[in-house]
């Protein structure tokens, strides 16, 4: 997969000049949707995934209760929709550069639509474990089609500050999850929250569908240059992986990649609301209101990153900084036990959270422009499937520290530390690729 693939316009027209903003979008037909217009569309879906990978947050309590669930087995539950969505990555990939965005997309999301339904109609856990991972597939491609779409699309100056303005309109997908579901929930029930993110996913495919086209460029291209036995095929695409594994900076960034998403994610989405029910005894709505609160320093966060970006050596040091800075805040989450602290380091995390889209530029810069699809997705898989294992293991941790007789958010919250110090140091002694080789600027 390359989402670099695409010809520059002044390639194009043989004009040596700068192009106009306008021209950048002349590959689509006249009347055809802006490609502003077509990446908020697919925004849609990334918010929708957005939502469903943090409704643990809310829905925790209120499914332990129902089930009986250890904690555990909430790990298992959140970790189920992001190791399905881990493994898909490379699949998704590959869908897109053969089927492109706009197919890939309104192949799988009925899945996550489907998923969602079962959820709502779960009769046991095991009917929730089923649907999450469905929801993880119907989800797999929404955030590598935005970013596969602004890397084709937009200028390469505006990659990072696209990418953190998408991920901050997709945090509407996260404020859902935050008071909104659980005046829901208190209203009606968990299964309710389910039941409405179908319905939102079933209007985002509707609005996806509608508005997004690819390139007519782009698919004559294909036709005419692109036989069938050229085509990418998931085969193919693994054994290209391999290269990017050859290169000695790849392993430091897989290691930073698995914690840096992963804690935000693992806090906002599954342990911030527990931890403030049964540390704190706040309501399920008071809950809410600071998973709110955290989700819109969250929104801005990513596009303050994307504007700020320092660029070369320096963008890794502010990587590094930002992480063990969070690490430093877990712990102190895990020690202090108190709710003033519980209530404002997981907001100041909201706002220190937008780091990790800098992993993308980082990613961009670290590969040839041919190999810079397959680093995305596999920087993709490495971020998610990260999430699941930090959730898993968070839950074991948990249950350990039950079984025990200690506290267990102390426990949660020192392993998420450890996991996200040990990565990034991971990242700071690994190799990595000097700035003299960085590429695509």
């Amino acid at each position: 997969m390359n989402p670099n693939a695409a010809p520059k316009p002044a390639e194009r027209t043989g004009n040596a000049g700068q192009p106009s903003r306008l021209s950048r979008f002349s590959r689509f037909p006249p009347g055809a949707t802006s490609a502003a217009a077509m990446l908020v569309a697919l925004a849609s879906a990334f918010a929708l995934s957005q939502a469903f990978r943090t409704v643990g947050a809310m829905m925790a309590t209120p499914l332990s209760g129902y089930f009986g669930l250890t904690p555990q087995q909430l790990g298992i539950w959140a970790g189920t929709f992001h190791f399905a969505f881990g493994i898909m990555q490379l699949a998704m990939g590959v869908s897109i550069d053969m089927f492109g965005v706009r197919r890939t997309v309104l192949t799988a999301f009925p899945l996550a639509v489907a998923g969602a339904v079962l959820c709502a109609m779960a009769p046991n856990y095991h009917a929730l474990l089923i649907g999450q991972a469905l929801i993880g597939v119907g989800c797999a491609p929404a955030f590598l089609a935005c970013t596969v779409f602004i890397a084709r699309h937009f200028d390469a100056s505006r990659f990072t500050a696209m990418s953190g303005l998408v991920m901050s309109m997709a945090g509407l997908g996260i404020v859902f999850t935050g008071t909104p579901l659980a005046l829901l929930i208190e209203a009606a029930s968990w299964r309710a929250g389910y039941a409405v993110l179908a319905g939102f996913a079933v209007l985002s495919w509707v609005v996806i569908f509608w508005r997004v086209r690819e390139p007519a460029r782009a698919a004559a291209h294909d036709e005419t240059q692109a036989a069938p036995a050229e085509r990418q095929s998931l085969g193919k695409a693994v054994r290209e992986l391999l290269p990017l594994f050859a290169m000695p900076h790849t392993l430091g960034l897989i290691c930073f990649a698995c914690v840096s998403y992963a804690a935000f994610i693992t806090l906002r989405g599954l342990w911030l609301g527990p931890v403030l029910h049964d540390r704190h005894g706040l309501s399920l709505v008071a809950s809410g209101n600071v998973a709110l609160v955290m989700t819109v320093a969250g929104m801005i966060s990513p596009a303050l990153f994307g504007r700020m970006d320092p660029g070369g050596a320096r963008r890794a040091h502010w990587m590094t900084g930002c992480a063990l800075a969070g690490a430093l805040m877990f712990a102190a989450m895990a020690l202090t036990n108190s709710r003033a602290v519980d209530i404002g380091l997981p907001i100041a995390y909201g706002l220190l959270s937008g780091y990790s889209v800098l992993q993308y530029a980082y990613t961009k810069t670290s590969y040839p422009a041919a190999m810079t699809g397959r680093a995305m997705a596999l920087l993709n898989m490495a971020m998610f499937l990260g999430v699941s294992l930090m959730q898993w293991t968070t839950g074991v941790a948990a249950s350990w520290a039950v079984a025990h007789g200690a506290e267990p958010f102390r426990a949660v919250f020192l392993t998420v530390a450890g996991m996200l110090a040990a990565g990034t140091l991971a990242f700071v002694l690994l190799p990595r690729a000097p700035v003299s080789a960085r590429f695509n600027g």
